[in-house]
């Protein structure tokens, strides 16, 4: 295992790559065709549900955002539209979404400039995060370092298929400003100010200096119309967010809730998946295996099935683990109460501790985001079975993965790279 030498990183919790071979370098995502995402649905077939399913294609489009103009321009609240997965911006992405109580004809005159939408079926029920079979991709790495590319995008590909740390990716906690674990984290806590001014003035350095004023203004101040007056004009949410302070002074919560409600449940879950990784490398800090089964382990199977490893199933576990028929994975606590089994339990009680968040709290904040907020379990590695080609200075990387897993963390093995390359 390699540590990162990037600060960003490390405040992720993303410590550890899986091999010790330099990486490639290079950036991702020089132009939007460079990255690919094709969303694998699950079967589709009702006639008669009011909800129609489109197949979503954009390019260079922030998935809320462009959720928020198909409502407009179908005249409905962007709350009767719902997908399956969070698609990268900087990219060609095809997904689904479900949009209740709209006809054919009306999705037909929606044009937005690179955006395309089809009708593809009905389904009595609108479509829900992590519903889905899959995700392909097509990425190209450009500007790689010449010298041993083909050895090192090799050497890569193995460590890929044989597992590397399933971190949750730089976009999952954003990918200009990596805050929103930081908000998630307070609204926890019933620190709602707290939570509105990181999210509205917080500032990051890739940001614009007119956006970097404007955040530090309003982190100095708390002064809302001031900040309204200041933000730039595409900053919506932060936007939405003053407005509601300067009609309602100190309603913090209110503000908060201008957010679109799946964002404000993303704020929230973006704090679990940042104890997640904290934990994965946690276990690595302990000289545990990803692999290798300890008692105590949890194990998660690919029917969705749950075990704990034990001293009399240690073999046994090991053999599936080593079948691809179960993988080793971490308990994300949330509003049930965690009991504890083995060391990996522990490391995530004491980051619990130390966050001094508990069970409680997230039980309060699913009433107050009215989002479930219970216990999952997440493998700790991912594999993939990358077909790798090398061209000049490039790489082109194609693979298939489960939901919730993240390309970036695959081109994160092979680059080794300052994390910003890769937005």
């Amino acid at each position: 295992m390699m540590p990162t030498p990037y600060p960003l990183e490390e405040e992720l919790g993303m410590r550890y790559y899986a091999s010790d071979t330099p990486g490639i370098g290079g950036r991702l995502r020089s132009k939007p065709e460079d990255f690919l995402v094709e969303e694998i649905p699950l079967p589709i077939s009702d006639p008669d549900g009011p909800y129609l399913i489109c197949r979503l294609t954009k390019t260079n489009w922030e998935l809320q955002r462009a959720v928020k103009e198909i409502a407009k321009r179908l005249g409905i609240s962007h709350r009767r539209i719902a997908w399956s997965g969070t698609k990268d911006k900087n990219a060609v992405t095809t997904q689904f979404i479900s949009i209740y109580d709209v006809s054919p004809e009306a999705v037909a005159q929606v044009h937005l400039k690179d955006i395309s939408l089809e009708v593809v079926g009905r389904s009595q029920h609108s479509l829900t995060l992590g519903g889905l079979a899959g995700n392909r991709f097509d990425i190209v790495i450009r500007d790689c370092i010449p010298e041993g590319l083909s050895e090192r995008v090799r050497e890569a590909t193995e460590a890929t298929s044989a597992g590397i740390p399933n971190y949750y990716g730089l976009q999952r906690f954003g990918v200009v400003r990596p805050v929103t674990h930081i908000v998630g984290e307070r609204i926890l806590k019933g620190d709602y100010e707290g939570a509105a001014v990181a999210y509205i003035g917080r500032p990051y350095p890739q940001e614009s200096e007119e956006a970097q004023r404007a955040r530090r203004n309003f982190t100095e101040t708390g002064d809302a119309r001031a900040a309204l007056a200041e933000l730039p004009v595409q900053m919506t949410y932060e936007r939405a967010m003053a407005n509601h302070l300067v009609a309602n002074p100190g309603d913090y919560a209110g503000a908060l809730r201008a957010l679109p409600p799946k964002l404000l449940s993303l704020l929230v879950s973006a704090f679990q998946s940042y104890l997640f990784n904290c934990a994965l490398s946690g276990r690595i800090d302990a000289g545990m295996s990803l692999s290798e089964p300890e008692v105590g382990d949890r194990l998660l199977f690919q029917n969705g099935r749950e075990d704990i490893v034990s001293a009399r199933n240690r073999q046994a576990a090991l053999m599936q683990i080593r079948r691809g028929r179960c993988r080793i994975a971490i308990f994300i606590p949330g509003s049930e109460p965690m009991a504890p089994y083995g060391r990996m339990d522990e490391i995530m009680q004491e980051l619990m501790e130390k966050w001094e968040i508990g069970a409680g709290d997230f039980d309060r904040t699913s009433r107050f985001v009215e989002t479930a907020f219970a216990g999952v379990l997440r493998p700790i590695t991912l594999s993939a079975d990358v077909q790798a080609e090398v061209s000049d200075e490039s790489a082109r990387l194609r693979f298939t993965l489960p939901p919730g897993h993240y390309a970036t963390t695959v081109c994160r093995e092979y680059m080794k790279a300052d994390p910003y390359v890769m937005i």
